[in-house]
């Protein structure tokens, strides 16, 4: 598992105490709130680069 990223809330219930689960890589579980949950990333937006066809921020 990469030590890249590790989630610091549940995203339910906002407990700390989070472990990871056994259902592989991203995978976390709540002590507090008894879930599972998975953290995947997704990509890049367009609109967050600086200059991008999207960007019509001021």
């Amino acid at each position: 598992m990469s030590e890249r990223a590790a989630p610091f809330h549940c995203p339910y219930c906002g407990d700390e105490d989070l472990r990871p689960h056994e259902g592989g890589h991203g995978a976390w579980e709540c002590a507090a709130c008894n879930r599972a949950f998975r953290l995947t990333f997704l990509g890049l937006l367009s609109r967050g680069i600086a200059g991008g066809p999207d960007d019509d921020r001021p």
